[in-house]
């Protein structure tokens, strides 16, 4: 599905969409609202690259933070639900992750973890081992992968 189709298909169930990126910057929303007439199911996007920025616009906890550090599934599921909460959005994608360059044993460069929300359902998280492929690399696939999360997420609305 291109991601003109995943708006269609947005825009025909009436389901509103956030994100809630930190290492993608902003490459999913941007992606969603290269597209004319996003307007009609993009909500908002929040870029949340620091761990303030987390916990201060999406409600991730500082315990969470401390348990888990900020690329971990638990904090994705924390975004993913803040985006839904802090929204007028019913479908909520969230990206956290290392693109690189660097990394350490316990969290390599290229894990990215994604949570999804759907108003209603259990929110889903999973890691996805992207590998040291670069930063720009990274991002892409992240990003790539999020949008199909999302398309996964509107056969959850339906």
């Amino acid at each position: 599905m291109t991601v003109a189709e995943l708006l269609d298909r947005a825009k025909a169930l009436n389901v509103m969409i956030a994100t809630a990126e930190s290492c993608t910057g902003g490459m999913v929303a941007a992606a969603l609202t290269d597209i004319p007439g996003s307007s009609a199911v993009v909500d908002r996007g929040f870029v949340t690259y620091s761990n303030a920025a987390k916990q201060d616009i999406l409600g991730v906890r500082a315990d969470t933070l401390a348990a888990h550090g900020a690329v971990s599934e638990e904090v994705a599921r924390e975004m993913a639900e803040g985006a839904l909460a802090h929204s007028q959005a019913q479908l909520a994608v969230s990206i956290t992750g290392i693109a690189g360059p660097g990394g350490s044993e316990f969290k390599p460069e290229g894990r990215v973890c994604f949570g999804l929300a759907v108003t209603g359902q259990p929110t889903l998280t999973e890691t996805v081992e992207f590998g040291a492929a670069g930063r720009a690399n990274v991002r892409r696939a992240a990003r790539d992968h999020a949008l199909k999360l999302l398309e996964n997420g509107l056969s959850e609305v339906a």
